[in-house]
């Protein structure tokens, strides 16, 4: 590729991860000729080229402005991830289209055998025999309301009081974060995001094109110096966390850093976005900042994907009510209405008393698993980073002399899906992190596969072992 040819590839690569929009002025012949170090006859023959090719144009005394159209939107131009094991849409692709023979140690959610089928049959059977009418049509824009009844009253025993106008019913948890997104951001702002935190956070902040500043958690929560320092660093719009039991720690945030939180978002004129799909797997209640806060300066998500099926398609934001009819303009705008079926399939399994014991046997099982797990981990050398109370995940740190590149490749050559710590930070900070799902950790074979994995990669294992 020759000197003009790169500049040219330069500027296609600003326009393709619309850095350059059209209309935008590109950077002098001067100062892009400094910043690439090439000379400034090649970055005007450069430019020659680019206006011949209908890509920019030239404006007399102001300079050279992009004329091609917006590119589409291609989430792997915005910010290019050279290390694809840590692309957060291939983990999410790879792991939605893994074969259910594989062990997905690394996933977000409980195996199918945990979850209550016939509880889920029945109510599709009952939901069937309802009218024509609920059956067939569309929801109300707000979503079904015995449903958002019945949510309010489950609010209330998290201090989280609210009517239920102040609820809406969405088809996800993530579609509720993208909705808020359209809802508070532009492309440009800033949003704070845990270090370590969910990585699908950080793809679907991608597609709104804003600034991701991440702050170090801690076991009891955000660092607080490094969140103040964000703040007057970046000024911040969003803030977006999980408060109940975080992802991937499974830590809890503690009384004093929630209402430390408060008093910050609230002087800095931020919003958080409080996602608590893991709620009910919680065993003690943690604090909830839209509860301490009144929604003032929150909003607060949840659905119940983790806890009955990722294919009932319902979830639900709850914020203050000047704000609900502006959320319910974008939602038809975007989606029109929402999975009106799953909303009814959902009432009627959660007014059925067979959801509370299936939790509280969800509980049990959990709370086994992480005793198990642990102790199984620590005897292959892997520290779990806490010991987290309640929650699916083990947030674990690998021995220094174990190669984590050898390890994937050997536990996925067996079958086995794990979820790499750098995936869910910024700058290699958790390269000797992974992810487990304990639920999905008592697969039989599990344990015994990540042992000979370990042996594997050691780089002072014997050189005739294994």
């Amino acid at each position: 590729m020759t000197k003009i040819e790169q500049v040219i590839h330069y500027v296609d690569q600003q326009l393709k991860s619309r850095r350059l929009t059209p209309g935008m002025r590109l950077p002098s012949v001067r100062s892009l000729a400094k910043q690439l170090n090439f000379s400034v006859s090649t970055v005007v023959n450069a430019y020659e080229r680019m206006l011949s090719m209908g890509l920019i144009e030239s404006r007399a005394g102001s300079g050279f402005f992009v004329c091609a159209p917006l590119e589409p939107l291609i989430l792997s131009h915005i910010e290019p991830i050279q290390d694809q094991n840590l692309d957060p849409l291939k983990i999410s692709r790879q792991l939605l289209e893994a074969s259910s023979f594989l062990i997905k140690a690394g996933c977000g959610w409980l195996p199918d055998d945990w979850m209550p089928h016939e509880a889920l049959r029945k109510a599709i059977r009952d939901t069937s025999k309802d009218s024509v009418f609920e059956l067939m049509n569309y929801s109300s824009p707000l979503g079904l309301s015995s449903l958002r009844e019945l949510l309010a009253r489950r609010l209330h025993t998290k201090d989280i009081n609210v009517t239920p106008e102040q609820i809406l019913l969405t088809d996800s948890g993530s579609y509720s974060i993208d909705l808020i997104c359209r809802f508070l951001l532009k492309p440009g702002d800033t949003v704070l995001l845990d270090d370590p935190c969910y990585f699908n956070f950080r793809a679907l902040l991608k597609v709104h094109q804003v600034k991701v500043i991440s702050v170090r958690y801690t076991p009891d929560g955000p660092d607080i110096e490094a969140f103040k320092q964000a703040i007057i660093e970046h000024h911040p719009r969003l803030y977006i966390t999980n408060s109940g039991i975080h992802n991937p720690t499974g830590a809890t945030l503690s009384q004093s850093k929630a209402h430390q939180l408060v008093s910050l978002i609230e002087h800095a004129n931020m919003v958080v976005v409080e996602d608590d799909i893991f709620s009910d797997f919680e065993t003690s209640a943690s604090p909830r900042l839209s509860a301490l806060d009144g929604l003032k300066n929150s909003i607060y998500i949840g659905s119940f994907s983790k806890t009955l099926s990722a294919s009932l398609r319902c979830g639900y934001i709850v914020t203050k009510s000047e704000w609900i009819d502006y959320l319910i303009d974008l939602k038809v705008a975007t989606s029109f209405s929402h999975n009106n079926f799953s909303a009814h399939v959902l009432y009627k399994i959660l007014t059925h008393g067979g959801y509370r014991k299936h939790i509280e046997q969800l509980k049990i099982r959990l709370a086994d698993a992480m005793i198990i797990s642990i102790h199984r981990l620590e005897k292959i050398r892997i520290q779990p980073w806490i010991r987290p109370k309640a929650g699916i995940f083990l947030w674990c740190e690998l021995p220094t002399d174990i190669n984590i590149q050898k390890l994937m490749s050997y536990c996925t050559e067996k079958g086995v899906i794990l979820a790499l710590g750098n995936s869910f930070g910024e700058a290699h900070t958790f390269q000797n992190f992974l992810r487990f799902n304990i639920a999905q950790c008592m697969h039989p074979d599990f344990f015994n596969i990540l042992e000979d994995a370990m042996q594997y990669a050691s780089m002072n294992r014997p050189l005739n072992s294994l």
